[in-house]
């Protein structure tokens, strides 16, 4: 089979356009990912207005939030298999089919039933997208460009929390707050759908499969003629590799280097979890809540700068990931994070000693005084008010001054509207509740340039092209039940332990992830798919960290 290797200079800027417009067309998954993740976290301020069940309850509010992962955990663990048999192109239409129908259940639900399952629906397209989007996009960019690339999906997620808390903010005065804002949720999968139907397989699927000719089509418009002969001759001696060791369960189980793969993707697929990215991420607008900020509409708006930032941080993270390297990259960014959340546990600490306090006599004065305080009113302030589950009233313009305890329902929060005065039901008004912003804006500015892309590139390339589909739908579900974990209990541990003992926890387990990294994450930046393979048989000493380095070091010595 002959191949053309004189490409013209124009011919050669032809492969960039073209695997940008793959990238994009399969990055609006990571879109999806992304408005999903964003938009619940403005929606459930209103859905708790709308179903008192929901506002009473904080483990509702967590499930509301978390069964859409735990759709994503089923979606990615089926999502690999069903790349790796079906292709990455049907695949990507079939979340996107399941995503519209959630979307639309949420839009129209009547109960929070309803709305759960419209949740699940939504987890599945979004978990299958989680995987298969990257996992598309790095078969089909050039090594020296696939890191940028596939952070340019992520760049997609945290674009799409952007959109979602403008969104959010649009809507927050129309009728149907949430219903709108879920229900757009449906426009960007019926659009992704569309385009995929135009675009090609992946040529590195195409090939495993026996498509040559199909896979020699797409290759010769992504790669120039001289490093096309140079990534087919690499793709065939992949695939006869394969025919020769087929691969099986038990075969990875056993095999050293892909343990050692699943090791480093895995591991860090849970540890961008566990430093506490999606607490922000679902639930930003209460923990601004929580900081001191009462008004749902200053919440979203301080949320969507926070949003943004990530947005803005990503693509710091595309330009630094190629040039900078996966690992030096994450590590940095973890350095950042665990500074930024000491901060967040001060700011909060500071807050919660700095409440106002309550005023005996207004309070008694009312028909909604709180019951827990009519039976032990002694040096009672907003945080005492708080935690018996009842509300605030605080003063107009005067925050800091003593306020009324009062029962915390719709009723109560419609007569603080109609007398213009501030009602605090998540949160205490405070002389330092900016800290808490400037820890929040340090956290997302710290990890979205390299916790948030780095796991999704890394996965996208350390694995055996025979495997890639399988390692990657493992690593994609330990993210997800990773989330999942997180999203449930989030909230439940606030109210135990507090939001200040919350943050501490993360930082913690970031300390815990910069030496993760540190021994056993290696650098695979400009590497071929085939030079990482011989990484792991510690063929390429010089890109090893050091754990995986003294281990074969030992093998050799012994």
């Amino acid at each position: 089979m002959e191949v053309d290797g004189g490409a013209s200079k124009e011919r050669r800027w032809l492969p960039n356009s073209y695997v940008m417009k793959l990238t994009l067309a399969a990055g609006l998954g990571g879109l999806l990912f992304g408005y999903d993740t964003g938009v619940i976290s403005g929606a459930l301020l209103y859905i708790r207005d709308d179903f008192p069940e929901v506002d009473r309850s904080t483990v509702l509010q967590e499930t509301i939030v978390s069964m859409a992962i735990a759709g994503a955990i089923l979606g990615a663990a089926i999502g690999g298999k069903m790349s790796d048999r079906f292709g990455r192109r049907p695949v990507l239409i079939v979340a996107d089919a399941l995503f519209v129908v959630g979307a639309v259940l949420m839009a129209a639900a009547t109960s929070a039933t309803l709305l759960i399952v419209g949740r699940v629906f939504v987890g599945l397209g979004v978990g299958v997208a989680s995987m298969t989007a990257p996992l598309y996009i790095a078969e089909a960019s050039p090594a020296s460009k696939r890191g940028g690339l596939v952070s340019l999906n992520v760049l997609m997620i945290t674009g799409g929390q952007f959109i979602s808390y403008v969104i959010n903010f649009a809507f927050s005065k129309l009728p149907g707050t949430w219903r709108w804002m879920l229900g757009v949720a449906c426009v960007p999968a019926l659009l992704q759908a569309f385009l995929m139907f135009f675009l090609p397989e992946s040529p590195r699927w195409l090939f495993r499969q026996g498509r040559v000719d199909e896979a020699v089509v797409v290759l010769t418009k992504i790669y120039p003629g001289d490093q096309l002969k140079k990534e087919m001759g690499e793709l065939q001696a992949s695939v006869d590799a394969e025919k020769e060791n087929k691969a099986s369960i038990k075969e990875l189980i056993k095999s050293r280097e892909i343990r050692l793969a699943l090791r480093a993707g895995v591991g860090l697929q849970i540890f961008q979890q566990f430093v506490g990215i999606n607490t922000v991420m679902y639930y930003s607008p209460s923990i601004v809540e929580q900081a001191g900020f009462a008004s749902h509409q200053t919440a979203l708006l301080l949320s969507m700068i926070v949003a943004g930032m990530n947005a803005l941080g990503t693509i710091a993270g595309i330009v630094l990931i190629d040039k900078f390297g996966r690992r030096r990259l994450s590590m940095s960014s973890l350095v950042g994070v665990i500074l930024a959340l000491g901060l967040l546990t001060a700011a909060f600490q500071i807050t919660a000693s700095d409440a106002p306090a309550v005023d005996i006599t207004s309070s008694f004065a009312s028909p909604y005084t709180c019951p827990d305080f009519s039976r032990n009113s002694a040096r009672w302030d907003c945080m005492s008010c708080l935690k018996h589950d009842c509300g605030f009233f605080s003063q107009l313009l005067r925050l800091m001054f003593a306020g009324s305890c009062f029962i915390s329902n719709r009723t109560v929060g419609d007569f603080c509207g109609d007398n213009h005065r501030p009602w605090f039901t998540k949160g205490c008004p405070s002389h330092y509740g900016w800290l808490a912003l400037i820890g929040l804006g340090a956290y997302i500015a710290a990890f979205s340039p390299g916790m948030g892309p780095v796991p999704w590139a890394v996965n996208s390339e350390i694995y055996p092209l025979k495997y890639r589909g399988v390692c990657g739908g493992i690593a994609a579900t330990a993210n997800w039940v990773s989330n999942l974990i997180v999203a449930q209990s989030f909230l439940s541990l606030t109210k135990a332990i507090g939001t200040s003992w919350t943050f501490l926890l993360f930082g913690g387990i970031s300390v815990a992830a910069l030496l993760f990294v540190f021994f056993w994450v290696p650098e695979t930046k400009g590497l071929s798919f085939e030079e990482i393979e011989r990484l792991w048989q510690g063929e390429n000493r010089q890109q090893q960290p050091r754990g995986i380095e003294s281990k074969e070091a030992a093998v050799e010595n012994a």
